[in-house]
């Protein structure tokens, strides 16, 4: 049986105007299966032209929006919290204000989760300034089991791409502030509590990457960031001692790296699905 489900979108003031109108769009009215809501994070204040491309996407979506605007910047994390508590639906999808929805999304990932899944992701396509240019894939794995060993040394999920089920989400403690790595940590606690997961192989978003994407991975706020994940995966007893030397290790140096090796590096490894 077909269920409703709601579209989490987080929207703060660095975000582009014509991004975030060309997200909801592939999100919402391109979509051969509609969210049945959509809910629009405002993460502080935004700028006028911002502002106003958020009024016209809420005056003319064609499903209804529940804007949540925060009075303050809060966070990625904060923001997704609050605005999965506006939620009216079980089943929420994400996406973020400056990526892309591929048609069949939502036709193809909300029935698994339908069927007894707790959390689906998918594969993605990244772009720098035409979307229909790919420069780079990312394969996910697939199959409970595989998604649980890989993500002991990465993230199984990619996060503009999930759809999940809220109450999933809450039981595992929902987000948590972790730098750049709220998310990861999130699904590895959904995998500690037993959620049920998969990803669909086939690339069902397009993935910005803007100036900076891959700096941002690296550098020492990264590095601690990463020493404290890595330390609260083994803390929860999802990793073990050799996995958490192994991560420290091999994920500390990533974060050292010059960026354009980063670069190559990454998109290497994600492309065969982390084999």
């Amino acid at each position: 049986m077909a269920e409703a489900f709601s579209l989490l979108i987080p929207v703060y003031r660095g975000d582009d105007p014509a991004h975030v109108t060309r997200a909801f769009a592939s999100s919402v009215g391109e979509q051969t299966r509609r969210p049945d809501e959509v809910v629009l994070v405002q993460d502080g204040p935004v700028g006028a032209a911002l502002a106003a491309a958020i009024d016209e996407l809420e005056s003319t979506s064609p499903v209804p929006v529940v804007r949540v605007v925060l009075p303050t910047n809060v966070g990625l994390a904060q923001a997704l919290t609050r605005g999965l508590d506006r939620c009216s639906h079980e089943i929420v999808a994400r996406i973020d204000a400056d990526d892309v929805s591929l048609p069949r999304r939502f036709e193809l990932q909300v029935p698994l989760v339908e069927a007894g899944l707790d959390l689906v992701g998918s594969g993605m396509e990244e772009f720098a300034d035409d979307e229909d240019v790919v420069v780079g894939t990312r394969v996910p794995r697939t199959g409970q089991a595989a998604i649980e060993s890989y993500a002991r040394f990465h993230d199984p999920f990619s996060h503009p791409t999930v759809v999940y089920r809220r109450s999933a989400v809450a039981s595992a403690g929902g987000y948590v502030p972790m730098g750049l790595m709220e998310d990861y940590w999130l699904f590895v606690r959904m995998l500690q509590a037993g959620a049920r997961v998969d990803n669909v192989v086939e690339p069902l978003v397009r993935y910005r990457v803007g100036e900076g994407a891959y700096a941002r991975r690296g550098g020492w706020a990264q590095w601690r960031t990463e020493v404290a994940l890595q330390r609260a995966m083994r803390r929860v007893g999802f990793t073990t001692p050799v996995q958490y030397v192994r991560n420290v290790v091999v994920r500390g140096v990533y974060r050292f790296v010059p960026e354009r090796v980063r670069k190559v590096a990454y998109r290497a490894l994600i492309a065969r699905g982390g084999r």
